[in-house]
């Protein structure tokens, strides 16, 4: 049966059909030309690395500053140990370092128990290293240095503060001096960008630095900012008053603005009430002393005797005894008498004298007490010499009958009754002269203009584009790459789609005996394709056909499994 397929016409037929078949796609893709060739490569080199891009940004995840602000000795320390300690980090201008978000607090704590950032100030570890030869005034000036560099770091952890230096001016206190040099001390301070410092926060440095230094006056502590301007004058105003009495001041104007707020608003309403209160207050110190004597004063009183002195004095002159010598003249003087109480008797001369001449002195001094009073007033400090206050009360809303409302001022009784109770809260003294006024005025209430901002200037829109920008862009490259470089080249090397009349003849080859020589016409009144008028190989197929079906059968089966003929 072999011998019988190896005809002439099952050759004819067969040749045609191997002529057909379609080359490998490697064949294929090498007969393409050059252009298409390169734009291939191009295309998917465009497409690996932009695949590549996505997964090493994806792989990064988010990045979060463990420190700012750094010197570059530091940040060149911190980057060397972040290096040693397998982190990734990032670095961007300014002295920002950046880690994952994931490990920022546990590489905080790795970097602090490693001694970084040093900083570029140095505090009281200088201390911990001393020399042998070291005097005593390298002593002296290592100690200031330490001391300035423990204030640096003190200030500079304020939130406005960027950076300070403190310069301290310590004399050497010498006990031969009648007179001491008091110290002195200047501080330098770098604001953050748009930041300022306060009264108080002056107030607070200039007072951190003198409580540091002992024997240093706050009036001799000077604090400039970065432009040269000299702050620490503005803790004392005009007025002469202080932060702390400048302070003391504003509270007492607030609660006293408080107390009409809560005693006014459920009268009036909310929001119809404005009220503004300023206080005098007299901070200045008055100290005095007195004395007063004045006598024991009443019916009763009895004197009080503080000191008495008694003095007496006798002189006498005694005469020559005279007479007739003998015994009656040789007697002794009688003994003088005194009595317990009363009046001392008057001194006898001895017997025998002539009557001699004598003097007698007497003197008493009596001392007694007085009322004495001993007064010292201290006058108190911030009391209030003197109270203004303004109060300005919204018209009333009034709704008519038929739902019309109209605005109407507070009646006069209303306000009186308002004035009082505003005095009474504030404490009004008119010997003091203060001055309380109450009116009422209408409100002018704007409303807030609604700013219509387009959704693509909303502050989510903007931080999600910002942040999906770069894997949007890689995934645009991608997409370029595939359709314009990628898939031309593929579809180039595609081999031809088949035409519709080989298909059929393809089909109506599967069932040879019902195709053949059948008159078939195209529906849809499509005009039949006309076939060539003389064909001798498709002749011999279809005289082939008809004689031997089996065989033409065969030979299609064998060409669909890949086998060969014989």
């Amino acid at each position: 049966m072999d011998n019988a397929l190896a005809t002439p016409a099952a050759t004819a037929l067969v040749e045609p059909v191997q002529a057909a078949q379609p080359a490998g796609f490697a064949a294929r893709l090498a007969a393409l030309p050059m252009r298409s060739k390169l734009g291939l490569g191009l295309g998917l080199a465009t497409l690996a690395a932009a695949v590549l891009a996505i997964t090493l940004y994806s792989s990064q995840g988010d990045y979060r500053p463990v420190f700012t602000g750094l010197s570059d000795k530091d940040g060149g320390a911190v980057i060397a140990q972040l290096a040693q300690m397998n982190v990734p980090y990032r670095h961007e201008p300014g002295g920002t370092i950046l880690v994952p978000a994931a490990q920022v607090y546990d590489v905080r704590m790795k970097l602090a128990s490693a001694g970084l950032p040093k900083g570029s100030t140095v505090g009281f570890e200088l201390m911990d290293k001393t020399s042998i030869g070291q005097t005593q005034f390298n002593e002296r000036l290592n100690f200031q240095r330490a001391l300035e560099g423990e204030l640096t770091r003190t200030i500079t952890a304020m939130a406005d503060v960027q950076d300070a230096r403190v310069h301290l001016a310590m004399p050497q206190q010498n006990g031969f001096f009648r007179e001491q040099q008091k110290p002195s001390a200047s501080v330098m301070l770098t604001l953050r960008g748009g930041r300022t410092l306060d009264r108080a926060q002056v107030a607070g440095i200039v007072h951190l630095v003198s409580a540091s230094v002992p024997e240093l006056s706050p009036k001799a502590v000077s604090v400039l900012d970065s432009t040269g301007a000299l702050l620490s004058n503005n803790h004392e105003n005009q007025n002469g008053l202080d932060s702390q009495q400048l302070q003391y001041k504003q509270q007492i104007e607030a609660n006293l603005h408080k107390r009409i707020y809560e005693l006014l608003e459920p009268v009036v309403g909310r929001d119809n009430l404005r009220a503004t209160v300023t206080a005098d207050l007299d901070f200045s110190q008055v100290e005095s002393t007195a004395e007063e004597y004045k006598p024991n004063q009443g019916a009763n009183a009895q004197a009080s005797v503080r000191s008495q002195q008694s003095q007496e004095a006798i002189n006498a002159n005694p005469q020559l005894p005279t007479g007739v010598p003998g015994a009656a003249t040789n007697q002794p003087p009688v003994p003088a008498t005194a009595p317990i109480n009363g009046q001392a008797q008057a001194l006898q001369p001895a017997q025998g004298t002539a009557g001699g001449q004598q003097s007698t002195r007497r003197e008493n001094v009596t001392n007694y007490e007085l009322d004495k009073t001993v007064r010292v007033t201290r006058n108190a400090v911030g009391t209030v010499r003197r109270l203004n206050a303004a109060v300005v009360v919204n018209h009333r809303s009034v709704t008519d009958a038929k739902g019309k409302t109209t605005s109407q001022p507070v009646s006069a009784e209303e306000l009186n009754k308002l004035n009082e109770l505003v005095r009474e809260a504030l404490g009004y003294s008119q010997e003091r002269g203060d001055s309380i006024k109450v009116v009422s005025a209408p409100f002018v209430l704007e409303k807030p203009s609604e700013v219509d901002v387009p959704l693509w200037q909303q502050p989510w829109l903007l931080e999600l584009l910002r942040s999906a920008a770069v894997p949007l862009a890689l995934v645009l490259v991608a997409l370029i790459a595939v359709f314009g470089l990628v898939r031309p080249a593929i579809r180039a090397a595609r081999p031809p789609e088949p035409e519709p009349a080989a298909a059929a003849g393809a089909e109506a080859g599967a069932q040879l005996d019902a195709v053949v020589d059948d008159a078939n016409e195209l529906p849809g009144g499509l005009p039949a394709l006309e076939a060539p008028v003389s064909n001798d190989k498709l002749e011999r197929a279809r005289l082939l056909a008809r004689e031997n079906p089996v065989a033409v059968a065969n030979i299609m089966r064998s060409w669909i499994h890949g086998e060969e003929t014989a």
